[in-house]
């Protein structure tokens, strides 16, 4: 019998394998209840109307002192024929609720000439109306390096995540400093990173101002810590961060091969020997900061590849009247969503939930259904090193321009959502009917229409209309997402654990047994690869009972064979 012929029976009896094991494991226990999509919206590019022509990345957005403000990486403003009128490293905007949800207000343009046909061209002018070399402004040393190198090699500053509020009038974020060189010796130090900078920002009346909080508060060498998300939550129930404020800074940076976390006391966010790392073995936070290169997945909080994304909490508007709560998954399910994009440039948004029937080890107050069995409010930030998150599950694949993928993938709750706050943020004199913002979004989707918050989702990201290091065009687009009803919350029938299986437009997909998707053992935490539950006596004998004919089946082939 000759040696390609063996390989060949070998290879067909390990795929009737395949088959077969894929089709016994969902006998095997009962799988998790499916979140869905329901229907998705591309709205198109957003609108720049004050500027003549604009090509610019990012897109992150807040509310921020009932102003939504968008930000934004490079920017290019260029005239009718294409000429750049100038290049600003970041750059600010304002949404106006009464207009297009696609169109926003550039902060800080002018009229910097016209054309050979007299017509009027308007740009944002990097150190006269923005700010010091940017809207995030930059620092003496930084600016005079990037007049010098005249766009060889600069300095960049890039917001790369939506801020974190911590005030209904004013927000925070860690935004990324990066050294570029256009053209390396080393093609892999094309952009190197500095570090990450802390920056406040406020919107009076005359717009929004951003302020630089000191140099550098994580080293470069150092896990990108917020680079990813910042959430704000209470202050620790077993191990408080010292400080005199009462809540803590939960940072969630995309190292290599996952995502890390960090935390500290909001009031020591500008002293970086004050923070603490989360060790995912221990379960406890520590004074040791993680390698960002490290590839043992039981070292890393979150395996798996991230680029842009947020983590978002949203109330759940269809709670059960009785006193039982419904645990179950989504933006307006009473957990944390986290939506992404990964690093294989598929243009995909995929989405995760905290499950909070998935405790990761005992624990007396955080417990299987939430915080003493009461489920989670927006402040419990603490939930997301107490609790698994679910399999990555794909949300919305994005058109690409004709420049190649898509990046910067960005949800934005604040719009189509009345309780983007925490209600601890508003003034204490504000009464509690009141604690809730204006309805963003009103021209495209009505509240009335809504069926309660954040069932419809924004999302943003940036599409590359032209490749290319020099004469790239980028442009920001945006689509809306409507999740489907939540399964049981029209009858208030609890609901069984929620799923890690999402089903979207395009079907159902189900966990996949890969590192990203996997949780290690370590003590007592709860670790599974396929992500189901355990059945009962009938389902056990069931699946003997296929495994059984499974057997009888792929010994039958091997006879064949």
């Amino acid at each position: 019998m000759h040696m390609k012929s063996i390989g060949s029976q070998l290879r067909t009896l390990w795929t009737v394998v395949g088959l077969v094991t894929s089709a016994i494991v969902p006998v095997l226990c009962e799988p998790w209840t499916q979140i869905s999509v329901k229907n998705t919206t591309l709205l198109g590019p957003q609108l720049t109307p004050d500027v003549t022509n604009v090509s610019r990345d990012g897109g992150y957005s807040a509310l921020i002192n009932d102003n939504i403000v968008w930000l934004y990486d490079d920017t290019e403003c260029m005239g009718y024929t294409g000429n750049q009128l100038s290049f600003v490293s970041n750059t600010a905007a304002v949404a106006d609720p009464n207009q297009n949800i696609s169109t926003v207000k550039d902060f800080g343009v002018v009229m910097v000439g016209s054309d050979n046909h007299g017509r009027k061209e308007y740009a944002i002018l990097a150190n006269d109306t923005v700010g010091t070399g940017g809207w995030i402004p930059f620092q003496p040393d930084e600016l005079q390096f990037n007049n010098k190198m005249k766009g060889q090699e600069r300095v960049a500053i890039w917001p790369g995540t939506s801020p974190t509020p911590i005030s209904t009038t004013q927000a925070f974020m860690y935004a990324p400093l990066v050294y570029v060189d256009y053209q390396p010796q080393d093609p892999s130090k094309e952009y190197q990173a500095r570090g990450m900078t802390l920056v406040t920002i406020t919107v009076p009346s005359s717009g929004p101002i951003a302020a630089r909080e000191g140099d550098l508060i994580i080293p470069g060498t150092e896990v990108a810590f917020g680079g990813f998300a910042t959430l704000l939550g209470f202050t620790s129930t077993t191990d408080p961060s010292s400080g005199n404020d009462t809540r803590d800074v939960y940072l969630l940076g995309a190292a290599n091969n996952g995502l890390q976390v960090a935390r500290v006391s909001l009031d020591n966010v500008e002293i970086y020997t004050d923070y603490t790392y989360f060790d995912p073995q221990s379960l406890q936070f520590s004074e040791t900061s993680p390698d960002p290169n490290i590839s043992d997945y039981t070292q890393i909080y979150l395996p798996g590849t991230f680029t842009s994304g947020s983590v978002f909490y949203s109330k759940d508007m269809h709670e059960a009247a009785s006193s039982t709560l419904l645990i179950t998954a989504g933006p307006y399910f009473s957990t944390y969503l986290m939506i992404y994009l990964n690093r294989m440039a598929d243009s995909t948004f995929y989405v995760r939930f905290l499950d909070l029937n998935q405790p990761l080890a005992p624990d007396p107050v955080w417990i299987q259904g939430g915080k003493s069995a009461k489920g989670i409010v927006q402040e419990d930030a603490e939930a997301l090193v107490k609790y698994a998150w679910s399999p990555q599950q794909t949300l919305y694949s994005s058109p690409t321009g004709k420049g190649g993928f898509n990046y910067a993938g960005t949800a934005h709750p604040e719009y189509f959502n009345r309780q983007y706050f925490a209600e601890s943020l508003y003034s204490q004199s504000t009464p509690s009917d009141q604690r809730q913002n204006a309805w963003y979004g009103s021209t495209i989707l009505s509240e009335d229409k809504a069926d309660g918050d954040g069932r419809h989702l924004l999302l943003s990201w940036t599409s590359q209309l032209q490749g290319g290091m020099d004469n790239g065009i980028y442009q920001i687009w945006l689509a809306k997402v409507e999740f489907d009803s939540i399964p049981g919350a029209s009858t208030g029938t609890p609901l069984s654990t929620p799923s890690a299986s999402a089903a979207t437009t395009s079907g159902v997909q189900q966990p996949s047994k890969t590192p990203e998707n996997m949780i290690p053992n370590s003590g007592s935490r709860i670790a599974t690869t396929f992500r189901y539950h355990a059945c009962d006596d009938s389902c056990i004998w069931d699946a003997f009972r296929q495994i059984w004919l499974s057997v009888i089946v792929v010994s039958g082939f091997a006879l064949l064979l």
